[in-house]
């Protein structure tokens, strides 16, 4: 009878150790990632409007922004008590789930193309996909070079490194640009993207923009130079440049972390640029809508040459219907594009090494998200 005692107390509490763990889990479910860590019990802003936000939406696509949407998403679920689940599975995976219908929203680095509009026609009832410039910031390109802290390329020699036609790390080429660095007589280990990528796509039109007769290609969301090595997403090109001596690899500058440095580019200006949020703005500044009706799709200048502007970089766009959306899901997906657009929301990106979108744009985009149907 004492043991059958003991027995019942221990199963007593297990059950209370279990059901305060749920409980614990429960309070946590909020956490989504956020690359400065903190908790998700922290006080929601006040000011999100939520509506009739409900339920749960799942979405995909650009890895670039994921810790963009992370940050988003903490204080959003917290406001409006919805779940988003944000796979970033790349701008390719995301578009392609996008016009299956199989997620009301997706993020990519890369407007949409004719065919991939068509092709939403089919999801979009009476509507068709629309590009919404959401976040900003510089592609770094990172480098492991043991000795070597601080690092200038111009866009041919990059061209060059990702092209295998520079493969050691004491190359005249690279010696020129950093007459005071001791480069070591290292091969080079240069990183791109496995999977289809956004990231990919703009890093390749600014080597096509700026050094075609070093870059021979025609680019897109599909890694075409050869030699190299693959990882997939920002965050498994960034793990491979941190662990490998000799590396370079090219990222946002969210992923930049842990001691990972970055290049400065010599992009003609006065004095080498460094991938910082601040010169990037200024060069997406420089960026003209080139999309028409309430497509908001930007043509970015990647060959400036003004004073303090990083020409590499990427805008993500979050693709929608502009009509037709399904019922269960525009509430919660319009309420959470509404925050991502609002001033708040743009704060939030500079906190996480993005860049905000211009005041004149990002204008545009509240007041097409105010429009969805």
């Amino acid at each position: 009878m004492k043991l059958q005692r003991m027995n019942r107390r221990a199963l007593a509490l297990g059950a209370l150790a279990v059901s305060g763990a749920l409980a614990l889990t429960a309070c946590g479910s909020d956490e989504t990632g956020n690359p400065d860590g903190g908790s998700s019990n922290a006080a929601a802003p006040s000011n999100i409007k939520c509506d009739d936000a409900s339920g749960q939406v799942l979405a995909d696509g650009s890895s670039a922004q994921k810790n963009a949407v992370d940050a988003w998403v903490k204080q959003f679920s917290a406001a409006c008590k919805v779940e988003i689940n944000y796979k970033a599975g790349g701008s390719g995976a995301g578009v392609t789930a996008f016009t299956q219908g199989q997620v009301p929203w997706a993020g990519s680095d890369s407007a949409l193309k004719p065919e991939e509009v068509k092709a939403s026609q089919k999801i979009c009832s009476g509507g068709q996909g629309i590009d919404l410039p959401m976040v900003g910031g510089p592609i770094a390109v990172g480098y492991n070079v043991p000795g070597v802290d601080n690092l200038v390329l111009d866009a041919a020699t990059i061209a060059k490194i990702f092209d295998s036609k520079i493969t050691n790390w004491n190359d005249p080429a690279i010696a020129k640009l950093n007459p005071d660095a001791k480069l070591p007589n290292l091969k080079i280990q240069a990183f791109h993207r496995s999977d289809e990528s956004g990231t990919t796509d703009n890093f390749t039109k600014y080597l096509i923009a700026t050094a075609k007769k070093d870059f021979p290609y025609e680019g897109g969301k599909a890694w075409q130079a050869k030699g190299g090595q693959s990882a997939p997403q920002s965050s498994g090109v960034a793990a491979q440049v941190k662990q490998t001596a000799g590396a370079i690899g090219y990222f946002e500058l969210s992923y930049a972390k842990d001691g990972i440095k970055t290049v400065a580019i010599d992009t003609g200006a006065g004095k080498p640029v460094e991938a910082t949020v601040d010169n990037a703005t200024k060069a997406i500044a420089d960026a003209k809508v080139v999309g028409t009706g309430k497509d908001l799709a930007l043509e970015l200048n990647y060959a400036t040459k003004a004073e303090g502007a990083y020409p590499m970089v990427l805008v993500t766009y979050e693709i929608v219907c502009d009509k037709g959306n399904k019922s269960d899901t525009l509430p919660a997906v319009k309420a959470f594009l509404r925050y991502a657009a609002s001033e708040d929301g743009q704060k939030i990106l500079a906190e996480n090494d993005y860049a905000p979108m211009p005041d004149d744009i990002i204008a545009q985009v509240r007041t097409t998200v105010e429009s969805l149907s």
